[in-house]
């Protein structure tokens, strides 16, 4: 347990959505925060992802731990919106119609209810539908349909909408912001002091949180003790258009390959690849033919829609796909990375328990099963 900071200085590396909420967070509680940001705040994963909230059908065997700090942070979710939109005056776009994943074969539809008996015995309120019932709560479904389940509490939220309010917020509330900053951690007598600017001065903090996402173990000045074992994982996306006034889809949609989650002012995204490639930033003809097949064999009506956008992000994927929160080999620095999928959907549990470590220099049991230590015994991951 670290001792506790009730007054003090936190800098924070990296802006977006985990970095910002954490900030946001403390500012609230009348401590003096800054972020700093390599880019523009909200710009790297957080606005490259799709928004769900799924922690129901997301949930595996295998990660009891995660599962219930994902059902922990859904829950945060509609207090979290509510309070942000308060603060900022920006409308974040939380959609609670629930999500529907869908078997078109009998081989998806046998995984499906697999996956099902276990959610349900995880206590996730799960529904099986029939085709029928399936095509009844979406008429545009294909023809091939073997089966479906509903997912009343896994919702979704605007994460472009989300990172832009809390951006707001965060300075609302007291907070400083520095964008297009790059920073090294500074390190003094093994304890982090604060952060060394690219002109070479020293921001002091008392303590230094590093949010930095799939760029967290690239952040200069690391120790290799506590360089964490994050790594870019490559996700191509694209976005159609469809009429806002008559969607073709209305639930977030889970297919065999890939989802598809629709948003309020028409766009209907399609992600994601999976993709061990570094930062190559580069969208390829393979990665988007696989997402438009992918939906187009669960929606056939979307070959008549335009592509509004495409874009690659970077999910900082951890060794056991699950975040790294706490303190670190490092006194003084505090890491809040390693989300990989899960970063909007953990935002407000990760701000809480971040927020509540720094504050009172307690290590909440929710938090316990992802201290960074978890990996101590493992050589780090290189820096990309």
């Amino acid at each position: 347990m670290s001792a506790p900071m009730t007054r003090g200085r936190v800098a924070i590396i990296g802006g977006g959505i985990i970095g910002l909420a954490i900030g946001w967070r403390l500012a609230q509680a009348g401590v003096a925060v800054e972020i700093f940001e390599r880019g523009e705040a909200g710009r790297g994963a957080s606005f490259a992802a799709a928004g769900m909230l799924a922690a129901g059908v997301e949930s595996e065997p295998g990660e009891a731990a995660l599962c219930a700090l994902t059902r922990h942070g859904q829950a945060l979710w509609p207090a979290f919106a509510a309070a942000l939109e308060a603060a900022s005056g920006i409308a974040v776009g939380l959609r609670e119609e629930g999500t529907i994943e869908i078997a078109l074969t009998r081989d998806d539809a046998a995984r499906l209810r697999h996956s099902f008996d276990f959610q349900r015995r995880q206590g996730v309120a799960l529904e099986w539908l029939n085709a029928a019932e399936a095509r009844a709560r979406e008429p545009q479904l294909g023809p091939q349909l073997a089966g479906a389940v509903f997912s009343p509490h896994d919702h979704q939220v605007d994460n472009r909408r989300v990172v832009i309010a809390l951006r707001a917020a965060f300075l609302a509330a007291g907070g400083r912001l520095h964008e297009r900053d790059e920073v090294a951690l500074a390190v003094e007598n093994d304890r982090a002091i604060g952060v060394r600017r690219g002109d070479g001065t020293l921001h002091e903090a008392d303590r230094v949180v590093l949010a930095a996402g799939a760029w967290s173990a690239a952040v200069a000045g690391l120790p290799a003790c506590a360089r964490p074992a994050v790594r870019p994982i490559k996700g191509q996306m694209l976005a159609l258009t469809m009429n806002p006034a008559a969607p073709l889809l209305r639930h977030v949609l889970w297919t065999p390959r890939v989802y598809l989650v629709p948003r309020g002012d028409g766009r209907l995204i399609i992600g994601a690849t999976t993709e061990e490639r570094g930062f190559d930033a580069s969208l390829t003809a393979g990665g988007i033919l696989s997402l438009l097949e992918g939906a187009w064999r669960a929606m056939p009506a979307i070959e008549e829609l335009p592509i509004a956008e495409t874009w690659v992000g970077f999910r900082p994927g951890s060794r056991d796909d699950a975040p790294l929160l706490g303190p670190s080999a490092v006194a003084g620095l505090v890491l809040a990375t390693g989300h990989h999928r899960n970063g909007i959907l953990l935002a407000p549990i990760t701000a809480e328990l971040i927020t509540r470590h720094l504050i009172e220099g307690v290590i909440d049991p929710a938090m316990a099963p992802f201290l960074p230590d978890r990996f101590a015994a493992q050589p780090a991951a290189p820096a990309a």
